[in-house]
């Protein structure tokens, strides 16, 4: 591996979701099953939001030539009722919230705003607009207009949207078939003995716990041995998966055998190595339909890749159309140094609205305390290596759920 094959971080993941085809997978799930999935066709709205004239308040409806007047209470409408007309000469109606206004009325006045309050009448104060608090048919949704875009990942919003639309099943894209694989004759899994010389298999069950924290399902397959006709054997296997993330066994070790295994099965690299602390033992490529995702050993490098770099070809390759990390602006609040000489992922957390560095930016990528101590990750782009007090860091949440 050539120094020059080495990307920057932007550009690695701006390569590799070049290549995420989005799967073309279709089902039909149940509206109220499908938070999280990604939409497959477009939503048009087919019921008016409101389907008809609505107060928007508990007050009194009335035609607002009759603004400053005393007005007689000629009926009392309540919501679920179907009024007529029936405002004569200085008539209101009496009216509750959500109840459908009668096209004789065009205003709404709050019980409170009235000058005087009586059941038989009321007095009307002269500075109410006209159209207040009436909800017009179809002001917020109209009938064949766009509703929800497809690729959208549907929130509790689109579910109650939905809802809203008496819409109890859609299509959406059928969820990715993503297999997770470890690597290393040193691993053993939380469930067996392990003596100091043997290493318990975090990266595995972190990544899946990530992976569902997004909303994907995934496999643990399984464990290779640091052995080339092994590790050529058992990727053989796993080509019907979309998307395959590997931890370890990439680097220039003489036991690091996994990049000859995915080559020996038609993987097509798109880079191999990125200029980034920690992570630099990153791979990615295609292998057929299969997108390659292989991650360094080390947990808090994998934890953090599979977070910043995997996550968004996953929601591309899912087929939504916003796949890249939401961030903020945030003041820093302690310095510290990075390395100018790659782009660094500092853990931090987000406190009063400002950025602080977990152990002042000094921990190993071996290491997974400082991840359960921070809540936010600063990207810093290649170049930048002192970080003053006070400088505006852009920052990534580190949870999705925040």
């Amino acid at each position: 591996m050539k120094k020059l094959d080495i990307l920057s971080f932007d550009e690695a993941l701006e390569k590799a979701l070049i290549h995420a085809k989005p799967t073309q997978k279709q089902e039909v799930v149940m509206t109220i099953k499908s938070l999280g999935r990604v939409l497959a066709k477009d939503v048009i709205c087919e019921k008016n939001l409101p389907s008809f004239d609505n107060s928007a308040m508990d007050g009194f409806a009335f035609k607002y030539i009759d603004n400053g007047k005393k007005l007689t209470v000629a009926k009392t409408i309540f919501a679920g009722d179907r009024p007529t007309q029936t405002l004569k000469g200085s008539d209101c109606y009496k009216i509750m919230t959500g109840a459908k206004v009668p096209s004789d009325a065009d205003t709404i006045i709050p019980i409170e705003k009235c000058l005087e309050v009586t059941d038989e009448f009321i007095i009307l104060p002269t500075d109410i607009k006209k159209g207040n608090a009436l909800r017009k048919k179809g002001e917020e949704q109209r009938v064949g207009e766009p509703l929800i875009k497809k690729g959208s990942k549907l929130t509790y919003a689109h579910i109650a949207m939905l809802s809203a639309q008496g819409i109890v099943a859609i299509s959406v894209y059928k969820k990715l078939d993503i297999a997770i694989v470890s690597t290393g004759n040193e691993i053993r899994e939380p469930w067996e003995d392990s003596d100091e010389d043997e290493i318990y298999n975090a990266n595995a069950f972190g990544i899946s716990a990530l992976l569902q924290e997004y909303g994907f399902d995934c496999i643990y397959t399984g464990s290779i041995a640091d052995d080339k006709e092994a590790s050529v054997e058992y990727i053989s296997k796993l080509k019907s998966y979309d998307a395959i993330i590997t931890t370890g066994g990439i680097s220039m070790g003489d036991a690091d055998f996994l990049d000859m295994a995915f080559e020996a099965n038609g993987m097509k690299k798109i880079f191999h190595g990125v200029n980034l602390k920690p992570g630099r033992a990153t791979m990615m490529g295609t292998m057929g339909d299969t997108f390659v995702m292989a991650m360094p050993g080390n947990p808090l490098a994998t934890m953090l890749n599979v977070r910043m770099l995997s996550i968004p070809i996953l929601q591309k390759l899912q087929g939504s159309n916003s796949y890249n990390h939401p961030f903020v602006y945030a003041k820093n609040s302690i310095e510290f140094k990075a390395n100018p000489r790659k782009s660094n992922m500092v853990l931090g957390s987000i406190i009063d609205g400002d950025f602080r560095v977990t152990r002042d930016y000094r921990y190993g990528s071996g290491m997974l305390t400082p991840l359960m101590e921070s809540d936010a990750i600063a990207l810093l782009p290649q170049g930048k290596g002192d970080i003053a007090d006070g400088e505006i860091l852009k920052v990534t949440l580190l949870f999705s759920m925040h």
